[in-house]
């Protein structure tokens, strides 16, 4: 059958990264079994076993040329993934043959495999995540003094900044980002454990020498780059399938906090102030062509919410894993793992994409404002009426009365704000320069140098910890 015959995931087609989809290729799963072999062949060398060095040869020579075909005729033959690479690696490493898989169980490979994987896709992630920080900081920056219409209730409220919003958005990375380097800090090698995870077969290979075991489970271990320090203590057949669970939660804690910071633009779009990069000769609709749609943005939650659904799936396998294990985890966790990492790798790069090209249209920005300004100012204009020998309570009588007619007619009618109009007519408000006590800038508080604060207590120490991890990023496909 032909390519456009078949079904094709749009996870390796059109969203993730080359470099994520490498990270869980089959061949990067199947040389790393091979990886493992080696390590574990040498060690049993280096620790008294009779395994010859040119066995270890074999070995280290057949890393990567792995003959797919014969692999997947042995797999048909024999109904076991791994028996069928054990096969076809000893068909081109004879010698070695014997030594091959020596004490393991399946899991050795699957289990150690994944957690490589897992840590590989994570450390990918940090270095993308990093970067958008880096980038909100940057327009954090930029329109740190701007001022812009807050909401709460998405109701207007008092003026904040366009830069103190985006450290919100930032903000919620950087914690998203700092629980991603705890489970990365955090996540635990299998090693080398056996079928229930006794180390019953190493410990009769070593003839019942149980310093020897343990330190062939170091030894294993280091090889394959990890510390001794994060290797379980100990397992049943696998690594505890709950480690999934809390890697996808990290995950999905990050497409949450970017959902957030999409649906924001969104809502910012359509007020005219705020829109993700747009190209010459992009098309925004089929039919109405003057349409500039946030579809970046709305690629990032659709895909987010797919990420942020995770969770629950590995936690209901989790629950499941009868006494040392079940197999029931093995076809769920070959779409849960790969796809979480594959789906938010691909939101990460809308990410980059949009960060690095946001779009403020200062003069709606304004606007926008000033169209609330004399309701979020109705107190301090009180304050000045009073200042001026006004009674408080009468000034509070005459701006209330005067701003209910005023929104009505707003509502109602589609007239202009005319509050401040209204009030200059008043005798209690004749004296007072309305338009300075309606100034932006002065409503503000302290959101520019919060954001100030921000980028050097939070932002400066992300990209220096990232400065020289910074991911290839690859041409965006929208």
């Amino acid at each position: 059958m032909s390519e456009q015959n078949t079904y094709t995931s749009p996870l390796s087609g059109r969203y993730a990264s080359p470099q994520m989809q490498q990270i869980w290729s089959n061949h990067r799963k199947f040389s790393t079994w091979r990886r493992l072999w080696l390590a574990l062949a040498e060690s049993e060398q280096s620790l008294g076993l009779d395994i010859t060095d040119e066995q270890i040869d074999e070995l280290r020579n057949h890393l990567d040329d792995i003959d797919y075909d014969a692999a997947a005729k042995y797999e048909k033959e024999l109904r076991h993934d791994v028996m069928a690479h054990v096969h076809t690696l000893g068909d081109v490493a004879p010698k070695a043959r014997p030594i091959i898989h020596l004490g393991a169980t399946s899991q050795f490979v699957n289990c150690n495999t994944e957690l490589i994987q897992m840590r590989d896709g994570m450390e990918l992630i940090a270095r993308k995540l990093a970067t958008v920080i880096s980038q909100l900081g940057d327009f954090a920056q930029t329109y740190r003094a701007l001022p812009t219409l807050g909401f709460t209730h998405y109701q207007p409220a008092q003026p904040t900044t366009v830069g103190k919003r985006a450290t919100l958005w930032a903000q919620e990375l950087a914690i998203a980002l700092e629980d991603l380097e705890f489970r990365l800090a955090t996540l635990r090698f299998r090693g080398v454990r056996g079928a229930t995870g006794t180390q019953a077969s190493f410990l009769d290979l070593f003839n019942g020498d149980e310093s020897k075991v343990e330190a062939l489970n170091e030894l294993v271990t280091e090889k394959m780059g990890w510390d001794i320090d994060k290797s379980l203590s100990v397992t049943g057949q696998t690594y505890p399938r709950i480690v999934d669970f809390y890697v996808l939660s990290t995950l999905a804690g990050i497409a949450t906090a970017v959902h957030k910071f999409a649906t924001d633009v969104r809502l910012l779009a359509n007020r005219g102030e705020i829109e993700e990069p747009f190209e010459k000769n992009q098309i925004g609709s089929s039919a109405m062509a003057y349409k500039r749609n946030p579809m970046r943005c709305e690629r990032m939650c659709a895909l987010a919410r797919f990420v942020m659904n995770m969770p629950q799936n590995a936690a209901q396998t989790a629950a499941v894993q009868w006494m040392e294990r079940t197999l029931d985890d093995s076809a769920n966790r070959r779409l849960s793992l790969p796809e979480a990492f594959l789906t938010l790798d691909g939101v990460l790069d809308v990410c980059i994409n949009v960060t690095d090209g946001l779009i403020v249209h200062e003069a709606r920005v304004t606007a926008n404002l000033m169209k609330e300004m004399p309701f979020l100012a109705t107190e301090r204009l009180m304050m000045e009426a009073v200042k001026h020998g006004a009674d408080r309570q009468d000034a509070h009588e005459l701006v209330r009365s005067h701003a209910i007619e005023v929104a009505q007619a707003m509502k109602s009618t589609g007239s202009e704000n005319d509050l401040l109009k209204r009030l200059a007519n008043e005798q209690m408000f004749a004296s007072i320069d309305l338009q300075s006590v309606t100034n932006p800038a002065d409503y503000v508080g302290r959101a520019p140098t919060q954001v100030d604060g921000f980028i050097e207590d939070v932002v400066a120490p992300i990209r220096s910890g990232y400065a020289e991890k910074t991911a290839e990023i690859e041409e965006l496909r929208v």
